[in-house]
C-alpha cells in the first residue's frame, strides 16, 4: 500500500509517505505556515519516490486534538487529495502520534490547549495497539487525573507548560508527527478502517478558542 500522512496539529508541519511499509518523512517548524509549506513538502516526497498524488492508495492525517487552524489544514488537505480520487481517509488522534513518538509502553500526553487547560489522554500500548487507559479530554492541568499503577512516562509541550504534573519522568519535546500517523495507520488502513473523505472530521475536545473580554477582566 502507498498512503501520505499529515500532521499539522502543533507548531510542526510534518509530512509522510508509506510506501510498501518503508515510510519516509519531512518536518519544519512552521509557526504558522502550515498551509503554505505542507503540499509542497508532500509533493517534494512523492518526487523522490518516483510517485504523484494519483499513485497514492489512502491518505492519513493527524485528527487532533491540537490548534484548531492545523487540524483543519491537515483535514481538509487529505480530504482534497482522497475526494478527487475516491481514496479513504483515516483520521489518527494526535495523543496517540505522541505516544508513538514517546518510546515507551505507558505514555501520559500532554498538549498546552491554551486557555489554561489541557488535551490530555493516558494511552498504554498492548502488543497491537495504544489503548486508552484515560480517556482523552481537555482539562485544567491540575485537575488532570493520574494514571493508575507505575511506569508512567508524560510526553508533550503540556508537560514545559504546566510542569510535571505528579508524573517522575516526562518529555516535553515530543510532538506528533507524520511519521508515528503512518505508522500508527498502515494496519488499520490495511484492515479496511479507511473512510470516505466526506467523512473526514478533526477532534477537537473543546468548541471554545477564546476567552471573552468579560472572562478576561474576571481573571
Amino acid at each position: 500500500m502507498k498512503f501520505a500522512a499529515v500532521e499539522t496539529s502543533s507548531e510542526w508541519c510534518s509530512v509522510a509517505i508509506s510506501v510498501r511499509g518503508e515510510i519516509a518523512a519531512l518536518e519544519r517548524r512552521a509557526g504558522h505556515r502550515h498551509s503554505e509549506l505542507a503540499l509542497p513538502m508532500l509533493e517534494e516526497l512523492l518526487k523522490n519516490f518516483g510517485l504523484s498524488i494519483g499513485g497514492l492508495d489512502a491518505v492519513a492525517f493527524g485528527a487532533g486534538p491540537g490548534a484548531f487552524t492545523g487540524l483543519r489544514i491537515a483535514c481538509a488537505l487529505a480530504q482534497g487529495l482522497a475526494l478527487a480520487r475516491g481514496l479513504p481517509v483515516i483520521g489518527i488522534s494526535s495523543l496517540e502520534a505522541i505516544a508513538q513518538e514517546a518510546g515507551a509502553a505507558r505514555v501520559v500526553a500532554c498538549v498546552d490547549a491554551r486557555m489554561r487547560e489541557v488535551y490530555y489522554a493516558a494511552l498504554e500500548y498492548d502488543g497491537t495497539r495504544w489503548r486508552e487507559v484515560i480517556a482523552a479530554q481537555c482539562v485544567a492541568p491540575q485537575a488532570a487525573p493520574r494514571p493508575p499503577g507505575e511506569g508512567w512516562i508524560g510526553a508533550g509541550n503540556g508537560f514545559a507548560a504546566y510542569g510535571n504534573l505528579g508524573l517522575q519522568s516526562v518529555l516535553p519535546e515530543v510532538h506528533p508527527s507524520a511519521i508515528a500517523v503512518a505508522q500508527l495507520a498502515a494496519p488499520r488502513l490495511a484492515a479496511g478502517e479507511g473512510v470516505d473523505a466526506a467523512l473526514a472530521v478533526p477532534v477537537y475536545l473543546r468548541d471554545k478558542v477564546a476567552f471573552t473580554q468579560r472572562e478576561l477582566e474576571s481573571r
